[in-house]
């Protein structure tokens, strides 16, 4: 058989193939086990072994250490044939009351081939042996009592664990250790009594046969486990499906877990107390149908058994062996190409670390059956665990001081390919370690203490064993892994134990007499530069000075660099300072194209009186009549006029403000001088604010010193009570806020907003101190009012966009936060509604900024960076009115709620009706309401054309609106979070949706009259527009359109409907007059506006619908009219839609005998062969000729191809007996001969 490597839970690790061919070394063929404590050392290799012990001797040099020595070798197998296959150490721990945790004696079990365990002294000496299956022993590991450090752990019991291809045995621990104590006894007396005949007292295992996998090359017994009630009811209903019963209480169970092939690795799970199957602790109690017997003879076909007949003869030999009973798997991790080689459970049972033939080494969670992790490129790989306690010294400084002891998990892998040997911190942690190491090592991890050891015998002894050990065989060299605890730390925990670990440094420095004294020096000032903490720094610096081996001068040279160290610490501003200015100037970058844009728009000239000027030098005078001294001593402003005060701000903060006077030394004057801290920050604002465009052309360092100025403001005494709690508002930083919020001045108010949100967070973190970011109501009323006033900037900086010249007029608004929340919820929509009016825009041109505006929201999701990038070059480039609509751009984002398009448009519309109220006849409506119609209207006729066909549009809105109000829900009018609280009246839309729903059928009456009212003004017709109605109608004027009144309904007066008739008939003829144009095949394109538009036919006929007119005369006027006008092919496409053509034919052959009559008769160039052809013309048809009247004929030179195919359209109409279709007849022949002849 081949070996396997192992690197689980004992010490033995066996050589792997080597893959190349070449043989390593001789100790990669060779068994080897070490004992936890490290006194013992078992080489094997097919039937020889040797023992070592460990032995102190002395070096070269004189130095005692120690070496592990030869002891016992000789011959193990006692069978023909059989090898050494798997070995353990097992420390057995003494009985003796004085014992403190020492061994008593090592017992060496040994696993061979043959299927023996055959179990030996330190000497070599047989104890026990013992055949429990007949097939190779694969593995031996073995398990000890450890305390459990947490209550609720289950305590395991100790045991032997031995792997068979197919079986696994596992003897108690108690059991085994009181058997080998009572053989070692047995042979002493044999040895004494010089005899060699042992009576081996019986060994209580079970033996298990593991079902379900291909192949097992190594196992890990992880002990006993309860199931949760959860994983109970889970397996319950897996196993035994909707029927199955729980018992109360899961019964415990051993897990074990093997790997090899088929599945990759297999969970067991084996009821405590009982040999019933693994499922007997569900409801479904299903009995194995495969007896023991069975079992065995099956063994035979799964190809575990060799030649049957060899196998009877061996039998005949050895001893009886017990049947094993039956365990199925309960799951795996299937994967039919990869193969398990070895496991290693952790010392905490939980996890357990898996190699494989891909190189990969895999970490398992034993409780979950699931594989957490995986680290790649470990071909060969040999595996350990180090379980480090937490040390006294960072205890003290944890925050869980009364807590049990920490313990930090590590996995060591050894990957024998590279020659490296690392750790890695559990279970998703980092790599901590890496050492460079030979190819042909030895990884030895026992996984297991003294056998013996129970919770009594146990308390105060001192175990002294070694996890994990590496053998080196080319150097001979032994070596154990430590690691410090602190690694397995994240940064900011580990800290405090990393100085705690440098303080150690220097204490082993400082004990160490061999050291030169430039070496102590250099290492004494690192670790004292390096260590974090004061009180550990004051710690180090105490034990280097009370070191009496350090000499003077290297201590003056440590203290004197740590010194400057700290003082030039304290020169350097604080963290905290030098932290918010960083965030500072962060903000600045983030708004300064703003910034720019805003300083230009405010940076034009304006007039201002000297007298007035709050720049001009104060005097003397004017500065003691200003200040008061009060009875207690202190110095008081008085606050005169806004000059006086901006004056005696400009006169103490300016020069500050601009970096020409000291900062620190006018605040130590000011604070000496005793005047208020409040006084002083109402005075330095002040000129913060007015004096903004000064201020704006260095924005950088006059904000890095108002910042100077106001932390040293707020550090006054006075300033921030000293008992101001974190969790309130400041008066003082309230104080801040209350000026910016009144200021007109955006730009300023927003930079001082910055200034003091950073220096109130620095403050609160400062009085916190705490590693944790400050949460506090203070801060959060900072974070929306640097909102705000962001918002305002904004805004304020679109307000000033001067309009183009020739625009109406009106000043820029000014405003700040106090006027936009006394604005109420629409005030800012009115504010941007004003400009839009100043500028003239166009509701096309708003609407298609507005459709930019949603275009860049989405590309700035997906090409955010890029589009900040390109910005400014796109804005260098661009003209004033793109920056300005991108401007209009920005500001709707910023108000995404009170600036949606809808609410946009309403308050526009709305302004534009103000405007026009103002001047009705100089001020164009885009978009109007209906108003009273009076007699005079103050227009002119122009304006009320135009005013009248808004009308008409306003008015079809409406009905539109009405038509759709039960589909579309109202909207939901929502306002910006930091704009929550405005007060004021309420807006546009607020009051539109409480009003009343318009009554369709009176709007529709009303619209009737204003698109009378707009035909007539157009084509100037002459008309009394209420003689169109009955009386019914007319009083349904003019009435509110939210009432219902009595329409007119039923059959109208004929006489009246007459009137109609003959009103819309004059608008077609009208129309038509209007748009004559040059005749020609294809009619041009006509307006879509004014009194050619194209839509004039069209709203006939839907009047005349209304007006109760019949469409079909409107439509045979309007094709007359045409032809009369000479538009054929217009009056083509209305003959199509013509219900009654006889008629029509009648009215066209008239038209047709009027054009033919004048190109005979009228034309004033007549030729002979146009009186030849009227001589040739049938009598009946001369005359009907010379009847007819072309003068009616407002267009009678048409072109004769034209008349000809009027003719033909005539004889298609016309039905063959009508009377008038012979005459169609002779005129068709009398116009082909008039073509003929021309």
């Amino acid at each position: 058989w081949e070996s396997a490597w192992d690197s689980g839970d004992n010490k033995e690790e066996e050589a792997a193939t080597e893959t190349t061919g070449q043989s390593g070394p001789w100790l990669q063929d060779c068994v080897v086990a070490m004992s936890p404590c490290s006194d013992l050392l078992v080489v094997a290799r097919e039937q020889k072994a040797v023992f070592l012990s460990a032995k102190w001797r002395s070096n070269d040099s004189g130095r005692e250490e120690m070496t592990l020595a030869v002891s016992w070798t000789g011959t193990l197998s006692t069978d023909e044939g059989e090898c050494v296959s798997s070995s353990v150490c097992i420390p057995l721990a003494s009985q003796k009351r004085s014992s403190t945790g020492r061994p008593d004696w090592t017992c060496v079990v040994v696993g061979f081939t043959s299927g023996y365990v055959r179990f030996y002294t330190e000497n070599g000496v047989l104890l026990l042996a013992q055949l429990l299956h007949e097939d190779p022993v694969l593995r031996l590991k073995c398990r000890t009592y450890e305390i459990p450090r947490h209550p609720g752990v289950t305590e395991q019991h100790e045991e032997l664990s031995i792997l068979y291809p197919a079986a696994l045995v596992t003897i108690d621990g108690f059991s085994l250790f009181q058997s080998l104590r009572a053989c070692r006894n047995q042979v002493a007396r044999a040895a004494a009594a010089g005899s060699d005949v042992i009576q081996p007292p019986p060994l209580a295992y079970k033996k298990w046969g593991l079902q379900d996998m291909d192949t097992i090359v190594d196992h890990s017994s992880v002990g006993i486990m309860t199931l949760c009630v959860f994983d109970q009811m889970k397996n319950a209903s897996i196993l035994g499906g909707f029927n199955a019963s729980v018992k109360g209480s899961p019964p415990a169970m051993s897990q074990y877990v093997t790997v090899g092939g088929g599945p990759y690795t297999g969970f067991y799970y084996a009821v405590e107390g009982s040999s019933q199957p693994l499922l007997s602790h569900v409801a479904l109690a299903v009995a194995s149908k495969l007896t023991s017997a069975l079992f065995n003879a099956a063994s035979g076909w799964l190809g575990w058994n060799k030649n049957k007949n060899e196998e009877e003869a061996v039998q005949k030999q050895k001893p009886k062996v017990e049947p094993a009973t039956p365990l199925g798997i309960r799951f795996g991790l299937p994967d039919s190409r990869r193969h398990g080689e070895s496991i290693c459970l952790s010392p905490c049972n939980t996890l357990a670390g898996v190699t494989d033939d891909f190189g990969r080494v895999s970490l398992l969670d034993l409780a979950r059956g699931i594989s957490i992790r995986m680290w790649k490129g470990y071909r060969d790989a040999q595996l350990g665990w180090l379980q480090v306690p937490e040390e006294r010294g960072d205890r003290e400084f944890s925050p869980s001081a009364s807590l049990p002891r920490r313990h930090a998990l590590f996995l060591v892998i050894y990957a024998p390919r590279r020659g490296i040997l690392e750790v890695w911190a559990m279970q998703q942690g980092p790599r901590v370690g890496a050492f460079t190491v030979g190819k042909h090592c030895r990884l030895l991890y026992a996984g297991y203490r003294l056998m013996g050891v129970n919770s009594v015998t146990s308390q105060g002894w001192q175990l002294h064993t070694q996890q994990v050990c590496l053998l080196d065989p080319i150097t001979g060299a032994l070596r154990t892994v430590n690691i410090p605890f602190h690694l397995a730390l994240s940064d900011k925990k580990s800290e405090r134990a990393k100085d705690m670990h440098l303080l150690k440094r220097l204490t082993t420095i400082l004990r160490s007499r061999e050291v030169e004294p430039d070496i102590l020096e250099s290492e004494a000032k690192s670790v004292l530069l390096d260590i974090k903490h004061p009180a550990i720094k004051k710690q180090a610096l105490e034990s280097l000075l009370s070191n009496k081996n350090a000499p003077v001068s290297c201590l003056t040279k440590v203290t004197g660099a740590l010194y400057d160290v700290l003082k030039q610490q304290d020169k350097l501003l604080s963290p905290t300072q030098q932290d918010s200015f960083e965030g500072i100037e962060e903000e600045l970058s983030r708004v300064g194209p703003t910034l720019q844009r805003y300083a230009q728009l405010t940076s034009r000239p304006s007039v201002s009186f000297a007298q007035d000027s709050p720049y001009s030098p104060l005097p003397a005078q004017a500065f003691l009549s200003q200040m008061e001294c009060t009875e207690d001593g202190e110095l008081r402003v008085i606050r005169g006029s806004e000059t006086e005060w901006n004056r005696l701000g400009n006169f103490m903060f300016w020069g500050c403000l601009c970096g020409n006077s000291p900062l620190h030394k006018v605040c130590d004057t000011l604070q000496e001088a005793g005047i208020s801290p409040q006084q002083l920050l109402s005075l330095l604002l002040s000129v913060w604010l007015q004096r903004e465009k000064e201020m704006l052309q260095k924005p950088g360092e006059t904000v890095r010193n108002l910042h100077t100025l106001l932390i040293a403001l707020s550090n006054m005494k006075g300033a921030v009570e000293e008992s101001w709690d974190t969790q309130s508002i400041s008066p003082w930083w309230q104080q801040v806020r209350h000026t910016c919020i009144q200021s007109h001045n955006s730009a300023a108010a927003l930079l001082a907003a910055f200034v003091a949100h950073r220096a109130a967070k620095a403050s609160i973190t400062s009085r916190l101190q705490s590693e944790w970011e400050a949460v506090s109501l203070e801060l959060e009323q900072w974070v929306v009012f640097v909102r705000q006033l962001e918002d305002v900037l904004v805004l304020q900086t679109l307000l000033l966009v001067p309009p183009p010249q020739g625009s109406g007029g009106g000043a820029a608004a000014q405003c700040s936060i106090k006027t936009l929340m006394e604005g109420g919820t629409g005030g800012i929509a009115d504010s941007v509604s004003k400009w839009v009016f100043r500028h003239n825009l166009s509701p096309e041109r708003l609407k298609e900024i507005l459709q930019k505006r949603e275009d860049k929201e989405a590309e700035d999701k997906l090409e955010q960076k890029a589009g900040e990038e390109g910005k400014e070059q796109e804005e260098k480039s661009q003209e004033d009115t793109d920056r300005t609509a991108e401007l209009l751009v920005a500001v709707c984002q910023r108000f995404p709620h009170s600036l949606s398009p809808d609410l946009l448009f309403a308050h526009c519309c709305w302004e534009y009706v103000v405007q026009w109220n103002k001047d009705p006849e100089v001020i164009k409506l885009h978009i109007l309401m209906m108003c009273v119609c009076v007699q005079d209207v103050g227009m002119g006729d122009k304006a009320a054309t135009y005013f009248l066909g808004c009308c008409v549009q306003l008015l079809q809105i409406l009905m539109e609106a009405d038509s759709a109000v039960e589909e579309v829900p109202a909207p939901e009018l929502s306002v910006e979070e930091a704009w929550f609280g405005a007060e004021g009246p309420a807006s546009i839309a607020e009051l539109a949706l409480e009003q009343r729903g318009v009554h369709y059928p009176l709007v529709q009456h009303h619209c009737l009259l204003a698109s009378l009212l707009h035909s007539a003004m157009t084509f100037s017709l002459k008309v009394k527009p209420l003689s169109l109605f009955d009386s019914k109608g007319k009083n349904a004027f003019f009435r509110d359109l939210t009432t219902i009144q009595l329409m007119p309904s039923g059959d109208m007066d004929p006489g009246l409907i007459s009137l109609r008739q003959e009103f819309l008939l004059r608008v077609l003829t009208a129309w038509v007059q209007a748009i004559d144009d040059s005749s020609g095949t294809s009619p041009p394109p006509l307006p879509s506006s004014g009194p050619k538009a194209d839509w004039w036919p069209s709203m006939c006929l839907e009047l005349g619908s209304l007006l109760q007119v019949n469409p079909d005369i409107l439509r045979r006027h309007l094709v007359c009219e045409l032809y009369n006008q000479g538009l054929d092919p217009r009056a083509e496409e209305v003959m199509l839609e013509v219900e009654d053509k006889d008629v029509l034919g009648s009215q066209l052959l008239v038209l047709t005998g009027q054009r033919l009559s004048y190109s005979l008769l009228h034309s004033q160039s007549q030729t002979q062969a146009a009186m030849e052809l009227l001589a040739r013309l049938p009598p009946t048809l001369c005359t009907w000729l010379k009847a007819m009247d072309p003068g009616e004929l407002r267009c009678p030179l048409v072109p004769l191809p034209q008349t000809s195919r009027l003719v033909g359209r005539l004889i298609e109409i016309l039905p063959e007996n009508h009377a008038q279709y012979s005459l169609a007849l002779h005129l068709l022949e009398a116009v082909e001969a008039l073509t003929t002849e021309d």
